[in-house]
């Protein structure tokens, strides 16, 4: 590598860190900084892109942080106008946010798939038809023209749980009506997304787990009680026959992965169609690891699974068959639109 190059990355490692305490004291901050340097789930980047050598190999790794003019609030506003001239030939790009959008055939079954990299963890978010606490739905496109979703999926229809024993957070918010001091359940998997746009997967989530997880420095952001975990700590789960609903058929499935510092996949395989038959829960998770996933989970399926790109659904399922749910995930573009429109 050039010296100038060396120097300019490491100069740009120093005010990062060193700027850190500015950043954190920063009046009106829109939402809570993060990356927690000590024990957050990005301080395994800094042996990579400070405390060792920056070479043209790690570089692009080391370069993988957040950044903090792309903030947005974490609440329930929507993401910032999308612009026209930014969608590509297969995506969206503009300086906030990488979409790239895939069609894969592959025996028998077409798969939907997004690939996502953005530059700052709050721009991963959620949606609700109405109140936490209420059980209204809405069709999963039009909550995602109402946040400007760049891309979007169904979450895992929270609101459609009788017993209300579920442990699940929306934007900071933990959703606790009818549900007493009761958020540990011993059969579901659990997602957590923490403010640093990490994945948490957990096998089951027992008490122990529960108060553990409370009782850590893990900032929830939003968290899914819904599963199988489909991949953990890099590798592929095996799917028990007896998760959820019909876990070994064919059926239509939703998932959400993450692959690296701040870069992510949504997968839909579309079925109970003559294009595409659906795959199973194992095959869903073998799928989601050789995309890469590190961390990967199962939403609902059936006839939720829906993935909306352009406002539209973005699969060959008719728009008179959508089902109305309770939430979503989805993408955000964090670029001012004055920057665009002038």
């Amino acid at each position: 590598m050039k010296m100038p190059v060396r120097i300019l990355l490491w100069a740009l490692c120093a005010v990062t860190v060193l700027g850190m305490p500015f950043v954190l004291s920063a009046p009106n901050q829109v939402a809570e900084p993060p990356v927690d340097w000590d024990e957050g789930a990005f301080a395994f980047l800094l042996p990579s892109a400070c405390a060792e050598e920056v070479t043209e190999e790690n570089a692009e790794e080391a370069a993988v942080l957040p950044d903090e003019k792309y903030a947005l609030p974490v609440d329930f506003s929507a993401g910032m106008e999308l612009n026209p001239a930014a969608y590509t030939e297969n995506g969206y790009q503009d300086d906030s946010i990488s979409v790239q959008m895939e069609t894969r055939e592959v025996d028998g079954v077409k798969w939907r798939i997004a690939y996502v990299q953005i530059k700052h963890p709050s721009q991963l978010r959620t949606a609700a038809a109405g109140k936490l606490t209420s059980s209204k739905t809405a069709l999963p496109s039009s909550m995602a023209k109402a946040k400007n979703a760049v891309v979007a999926i169904n979450a895992d229809y929270f609101s459609n749980d009788p017993e209300k024993t579920r442990f699940e957070f929306r934007q900071g918010e933990q959703i606790t009506k009818n549900r007493g001091n009761k958020f540990t359940n011993n059969i579901k998997d659990v997602l957590v997304i923490d403010a640093n746009g990490d994945f948490h997967t957990f096998i089951t989530f027992p008490k122990e787990t529960y108060e553990a997880l409370m009782a850590s420095d893990i900032q929830i952001v939003n968290a899914f009680m819904f599963g199988p975990t489909l991949v953990h700590e890099g590798e592929t789960v095996e799917i028990s026959e007896e998760y959820g609903y019909n876990p070994t058929g064919n059926e239509p499935r939703t998932a959400i992965g993450q692959t690296g510092p701040l870069s992510y996949v949504l997968v839909v395989a579309e079925g109970r169609t003559d294009e595409s038959e659906g795959v199973t829960q194992q095959e869903l998770a073998d799928f989601m690891f050789e995309l890469g996933c590190v961390e990967a989970f199962n939403l609902d399926g059936g006839n939720s699974a829906t993935m909306v790109y352009k406002g539209e659904l973005y699969m060959d399922k008719a728009a008179s068959s959508e089902r109305a749910q309770s939430d979503i995930i989805y993408f955000a573009s964090a670029v001012d639109p004055a920057a665009w429109q002038e």
